[in-house]
């Protein structure tokens, strides 16, 4: 006698295979958004992400390419992706005055220095006022904070800085504003978080003063910040101008910015008055064209070279820094 298994009955052999599942089945909108959806938001994100560094580094191309090119060829719009009428007569033109050469050693040396200043006093202040025995700490960051709000203004500081005796020196460029109050908040808030008390009672316990752990075991753990503050002086320092043109008078301490903004003046000042050296009115134009071109290119230079090789210390630092109690 043989025995048949309907189909809708289990099978009775143990060896037997179940029948395969069947896929569930998605409606037809969640199945295509699960298939294409991150393809397409990659491609959208890479897209935009293109049209957004094509935005931000074409105007400082053209600022290069416009410094090699004749001005008519660029007011005539024929310059947009290669230079037209190649000339070096604007850089020529800049680097015949010696005031452009000292002008750039003097900008080192400020920047170097207010950059050395500034990222010392903020560590210093900042892990000091981060410190939780540290009595009247929160009274001394409020009169910090105050200065954010309240300013004597222009006059006032210029009296501070000539009572001080610091007028037509290298301190009247690199002291008022050495310590930013917005910095020092964010050095407070990364050795709040990341620099544990336990981590000073064990170093105590071995020995070490609070000297010694601030110098051999906070900045240690500080590299992303210390990255972040020299990154933002140096930039910071190397642009200013403007205290440079109220608190020196000797042309000779003009940093390059101070500089190279007097050449332009002089150079409309020429193109407008005319002068012997140069045979007409469009010639005197079209040389302050090139030197206005020729001095973004050459202010503009050191920090395109220096600022890629922090950028990953940037970042980090801001992240670490970003989150205040």
């Amino acid at each position: 006698m043989t025995h048949t298994i309907s189909p809708t009955s289990p099978a009775t052999d143990a060896g037997s295979t179940p029948p395969p599942r069947q896929p569930r089945r998605l409606p037809p909108l969640r199945s295509f958004r699960e298939r294409f959806g991150d393809p397409a938001f990659t491609v959208v994100s890479i897209g935009t992400l293109l049209v957004a560094i094509a935005v931000i580094l074409y105007p400082l191309y053209f600022i290069v390419i416009a410094s090699f090119s004749e001005p008519s060829a660029i007011l005539n719009g024929q310059v947009w992706l290669w230079p037209k009428g190649f000339t070096v007569e604007g850089y020529q033109r800049i680097f015949a005055d010696p005031a452009i050469l000292r002008g750039f050693a003097n900008s080192v040396l400020y920047t170097v220095l207010g950059t050395t200043i500034s990222v010392v006093l903020i560590l210093c202040g900042a892990y000091a006022l981060s410190r939780r025995d540290l009595f009247g700490r929160k009274v001394i960051m409020m009169v910090f904070i105050a200065t954010m709000f309240i300013d004597g203004g222009l006059i006032a500081r210029y009296l501070v800085v000539r009572d001080l005796g610091m007028l037509d020196t290298i301190w009247a460029v690199v002291l008022p504003g050495s310590v930013g109050v917005w910095n020092l908040i964010i050095a407070r808030a990364f050795f709040e978080n990341n620099v544990p008390g336990e981590l000073r009672e064990a170093a105590q316990l071995d020995g070490a003063n609070d000297f010694r752990f601030f110098f051999q075991i906070v900045l240690a753990l500080s590299k992303p910040l210390i990255f972040l503050m020299i990154m933002i002086h140096l930039v910071a320092n190397w642009n200013a101008f403007f205290d440079a043109l109220i608190y020196l008078d000797d042309e000779s301490k003009y940093p390059l910015q101070l500089v190279l903004r007097n050449v332009l003046i002089q150079s409309e000042v020429t193109s407008a008055g005319g002068t012997a050296g140069l045979d007409s009115y469009a010639a005197a134009q079209r040389l302050g064209e090139l030197i206005k071109y020729g001095m973004i290119v050459i202010s503009s230079i050191p920090l395109l070279v220096v600022l890629p090789f922090m950028q990953k210390h940037f970042t980090k630092g801001a992240l670490l820094g970003a989150v205040k109690s």
